[in-house]
Formats: structure tokens, sequence, C-alpha cells
């Protein structure tokens, strides 16, 4: 590896002479012999500091230099430097300028042995950016396996003052990171080959599955030193990358485990047994490997819980012990018609939709899902191997039997997106507030999903007056748009009220660890209520409002409302009512037979004659019974009709 000298670096800053030649500024020493201390931070966009500029800084022009070292990345070597210094570190890694990134194989090579870099190194500086709001640096693919190789880390903010160690911060981190503390603590449990403390594959992708990187590819080169495997890097090759990742990793691995990742991060109706990106595994930090003797126990309470009539037949009892002991279970073979497998297998009856596959079986793999379950995937044959589907079908009550099986691994269909455009300002007439989106935010008032990852948002709005908010979240699962409100049941008597993010990310957390089931999916018609719920301490109901626009499947429109209970709200507010789909105004949704027309703050909204329609508008400046309302600050109240 080539390492930064610490004093020539800083010499050379400070103009002192040297009589080293320029490219002693870094020199290639071996990693296992050499003590040496190691960056990792979050990298800038065009302020980085390359290898050929780092070595050959005092051979261009005055100009040319001062404008690198005005740089804030090398500012960021110089102040790095300078702790290593202070620390007693004669070199340092810096993976901005200590790999020639015009080599491809010296690339390849960095890649590849950057875990083993960050491990051997004897301090690695943590250094968060100079952001004053959450570190990026948790949110970044290469940052894990920084966090998690060393052996000792420290964290510095933006001003490079310390913030404390790997050791003293180890809760916080875990909290933050869902990593446990006995791998913070000492990696080399990773590779341990005893069955109890190694972490699962499904964990391990888990830590992953919220962060991000740059390219594409990344986001599973990052991943190579944490699961012990190498691979070469073909920059280019997209999604195909973690694919591969997989491949390497059941090459030498026997956990079920990569197979165990949530339906909810996939969006096809079949499709391979991999998953498509690390997000697939997102809420699989509890996922356990069982060995096979409680593999096989499990199964035989499944059978006696499904009763007498199933569990007298003994035959395929000893079948199932034989299978689950074989070493057959825990051996994965790659080959060109997919992995082969050995599992317990439950044929499935067709389901109600006309697109529910035929001769499909459900697959039981050895592992506890999140409510500890054993894990299940549903499977369906094409040609000569099995692809997983998602579609919801009850397992009948039938002996599992062990089959070999050949997994599709293929890739799948080309991403796909949906654009959503909000409409949201109406809540504002009830004092609610858009407070953001997570986990990313949102342009103006669009977002897009993608069917292969960027797949569920949620945004938060907030009554700060009457501490009362709620949460709508948008997936793309499927191929269709699904939604669904959750509102905060923050207690009364308590004291601080937690921020939106907080909650936005409980909602979330909800909303992506509930099974996709049978509920109705924004349908391709004029207008439909996807989801109502009571907001707690009010007398109102959040509702979602879907309007396919110009019959263009790829855009959708949403409206978020509020609306006062239809029924009555007594007591803990609890609201009867019954739904209209069209009961809410939604921009050039409605159709063109309408007997009224308000103003709301500027802006035309038309109600037409139901029976028990009201309207919701604020007190006073009240210019015509209906004609014309006009929007002042004040408390809410309902005018009928034409009366008021």
């Amino acid at each position: 590896m080539k390492l930064l000298n610490v004093e020539a670096v800083l010499d050379r800053d400070k103009g002192i002479p040297r009589a080293e030649h320029e490219t002693e500024v870094m020199k290639e020493l071996h990693d296992k012999t050499n003590s040496y201390a190691i960056l990792s931070h979050r990298w800038g966009s065009d302020s980085e500091v390359n290898y050929e500029e780092m070595t050959g800084l005092t051979k261009m022009g005055k100009e040319d230099r001062e404008e690198i070292r005005q740089r804030y990345g090398y500012q960021k070597i110089i102040k790095s430097c300078e702790q290593a210094k202070k620390d007693g570190y004669r070199w340092l890694w810096v993976d901005t300028c200590c790999i020639d990134k015009r080599s491809s194989a010296e690339l390849t090579e960095a890649i590849n042995s950057m875990y083993r870099w960050y491990r051997n190194s004897q301090v690695c500086y943590v250094w968060f950016g100079r952001s004053n709001g959450w570190p990026e640096w948790f949110s970044r693919g290469w940052t894990l396996q920084e966090l998690i190789a060393p052996r000792d880390a420290e964290f510095f903010n933006k001003d490079w003052v310390p913030i404390g160690s790997k050791q003293s911060l180890m809760s916080t981190l875990t909290t933050i990171t869902r990593i446990p503390e006995n791998v913070l603590q000492n990696e080399a449990v990773l590779r341990d080959i005893r069955f109890s403390p190694r972490p699962r594959i499904a964990q391990i992708m888990s830590w992953a599955a919220e962060r991000e990187t740059t390219r594409e590819e990344d986001r599973a080169y990052s991943l190579l030193g944490l699961f012990g495997v190498n691979m070469p890097m073909l920059y280019g090759e997209g999604s195909k990358a973690f694919q591969r990742l997989q491949l390497e990793i059941l090459r030498a691995s026997s956990d079920h485990s990569i197979f165990a990742w949530n339906p909810n991060g996939r969006f096809g109706s079949h499709s391979s047994v991999l998953a498509d990106h690390p997000g697939c595994f997102r809420g699989c930090h509890d996922i356990q490997l069982l060995h096979p003797e409680q593999f096989y126990k499990d199964l035989e309470r499944y059978i006696q819980w499904k009763g007498p009539q199933v569990a007298t037949n003994w035959s395929r009892l000893t079948g199932l012990q034989r299978g689950a002991a074989s070493t057959q279970l825990f051996r994965f073979d790659v080959t060109n018609l997919g992995i082969q497998v050995s599992l317990p297998v439950i044929p499935l009856p067709q389901a109600h939709h006309k697109t529910d596959p035929i001769d499909s079986c459900a697959a039981i793999l050895p592992c506890y899902g999140h409510y500890g379950e054993l894990f299940t995937i549903k499977l369906q044959p094409i040609e000569r191997s099995h692809h997983r589907y998602f579609r919801p079908v009850r397992v009948p009550e039938e002996c599992p039997v062990f089959r070999s099986l050949y997994l599709d691994f293929s890739q799948c269909a080309e991403e796909s997106y949906r654009e959503l455009r909000f409409h949201d300002k109406r809540t504002s007439y009830y004092g609610f507030t858009r407070c953001g989106a997570f986990p990313r935010g949102i342009a103006g008032d669009t977002a897009t999903l993608s069917s292969q990852g960027n797949n569920l948002i949620v945004l938060v709005y907030a009554n700060h007056e009457d501490r009362s908010r709620f949460a709508v979240g948008f997936g793309y699962y499927l191929d269709e748009v699904r939604a669904r409100i959750v509102c905060d049941e923050y207690p009364v008597g308590q004291g601080a009220w937690s921020s939106w993010a907080d909650f936005a990310k409980q909602a979330y957390n909800t909303m992506w660890n509930t099974p996709i089931g049978d509920e109705r999916p924004m349908q391709y018609i004029a207008y439909s209520v996807l989801n109502r719920a009571h907001i707690p301490r009010s007398t109102s109901d959040a509702m979602i409002i879907h309007f396919n626009r110009d019959s263009n499947i790829d855009i959708t429109d949403i409206m978020v409302d509020i609306k006062p209970c239809p029924g009555c709200c007594t007591g803990p507010l609890e609201c009867k009512y019954e739904l209209f789909p069209d009961e809410l105004w939604l921009p050039s949704a409605w159709p063109s037979d309408f007997a009224h027309e308000l103003e709301l703050d500027g802006q035309s909204a038309r109600l037409g004659d139901y029976s028990g329609r009201i309207a919701v508008v604020r007190r006073n400046a009240i210019t015509a019974p209906v004609a014309s309302l006009t929007q002042t600050a004040g408390r809410l109240w309902l005018l009928k009709q034409r009366q008021v």
C-alpha cells in the first residue's frame, strides 16, 4: 500500500526544503509490518486531491499549487497528518490520494485490500466533515467497513475537535447503525467458524441497507471485506455487481439467510431469489440461522400445530428428519440452471388472482424471521428453475417434503420508475405543515419511486399548536403504488415532542415491515380514497386521495387532505364515519357538474350538491354565504351548504 510520509507532507506544506525526492512524500510499504494511521471521511464533490496532484505538487506552477492548497480536501489531508504526528505515527493512508486511480489494476487491488488495510491500522481517524447537522458519514456505503474493521478509531467534528473513541461511543454507535457491540469491539467475529457468535449474511447486509454510494457498483464493492470475498472491479456493470457479490458469498458460505431478504424490497411478479441491492435486506437485522436439530424440531412443531391428520404421517416426519440432518441442506451449487438447494417445500394452491402462478410452492428456510417464525419464500417453476414471487397466498395444512430445487438468479427486468405529484396545500387550512420527507428529501412537490430501490417515501405533517401529526407513506410494490397513513400516538403528558425525523423513521419502519397483502393499491380510475385515519387528540381525519391524470400510468397525482370527522368524536375522540370516495377536492380531478364554487386562499374549489355536504373554512371575513370565502387566521368552523 502507498502511505503518506507525515513529516514530509507537513514540511512541504510549510515550505521547509527536504533532500528527498518529491515522490518521497509517499512510499509503498507493507501493511502488516508497518505502523500507520488511516483516515475515514466523506468525499467532497470536486475538492479532493488525487494521487497525481499530491505527488507532483511542487512541480506545478504557483497558481495551480495554491489552488490545490486551498481545497478543503487538501486541508483535510494536512489536518490528518498533524493529528498522526501528534499521536506519534510516521505514516498515514488517505484513500483520495494514496491510490493511483489511473491504473485499473491498482484500483482493483486497493478495493480488494481496503478492509485489511483498515483492520491492520493502529488507529483510524473518523472525520465527520464540514456539516453542522447529522453526519453524512453514517449514510455512506464505504464508511461501514471503515467503522467495523479498525481496532481503534477516534472521532472528530468539523473543526477536528475530538468527540470520542470507538470504545467510549460504543453504545451510541450501536444505536445508530444497529451493528452489535461484539462486532464493533472485535471484527474477527465476522470470520468466526463457530455457529453462534458469527452474524448472519442477512444481518450484515441490513447494516448496509440504508447506505448510499456515488457509483451503483460500489454498493457491492464496499462489502467485499465484510464477507471475506474478492472479485474484479467492473465499473459500468450496474446492479450486476451486487448479484456477483452474492454468488461469491454463496460459494464460500452455507448461510440460507442470503435468501431471507424482505419481500417488500422487490417489485416484480416473479424474479431472482437473489436481492437486487442491499436495501432489500432492510429490517433483516434480527434474522437467525438454525442448527439442523433445531430446524427439525421447529418443522415437527409446525406439523403438530397443523393437526393430528398431518402429524401422524410418520413416513414424512422421518423424511424431514433425514433431510434436516443431511449435509445437502447446507450445500449450495451454482449451476447454469440456477442455485441448487435442498429444502422442505409445501405445494401452494392457485389463489384468486388470475395472474397467480400455478404449480407453485413455499420453501421453508432454516431461519427465523422478524417475529420468530420460520422464514418461507414462495417459488414458481418456470422452465427448469424456480423463480421467487410475492403474491399473498395461504399456505395449506400439509406436511412439507424435502426437494432438490434450482433457484433462478438471473438478472431482473429493467428498472422502472413512478413519479408522484403531491397536492397538500389544503392541510395548511387546518394548521398542518409538511415537516419533511424520509429517508430522503423531495424536490418541491414531486418524488420519484424506483422499482429497484428508492421504493418507499414518508411525508410528515404536523400541527404544532395542537401537537398532533401524521405520516403518509407511498411505496412502489409489485408494479403498483400503495399508500398508508400512520398517526402519531404522542402521549398527552409527555414533556418533550420528538423530532419529526424520529417520527418519520418510526413510521417508515412500521410501513416497511408490514407484509404486502391484498390491500387495494392505487387503481387507474378517475379518483379514489386510498386511506383514511383519525388524528389523535383532534376532531379531524387525515386522508389520501389518488388521481391518475391524463391516463399516464407513469405519473400519479396524490392529494393529502384533512377532513372533519363525518361522524361524532366523543370521549377519547373515537370517530365513526362512512367513506365517500368523491368527497374531497383535487385540482382538475372533478367532473364538470358542480353547483357551488369556493375561493380558498385565492384558489378556486368546487362543490357539488350532495346530501350532508359540509365545507371547511376558517372563521372571519366571510364575504358571501357560499359563493366566495376568504381565508384568514382563526379557528376552524364548519359551514353547511348555504347556511353560516
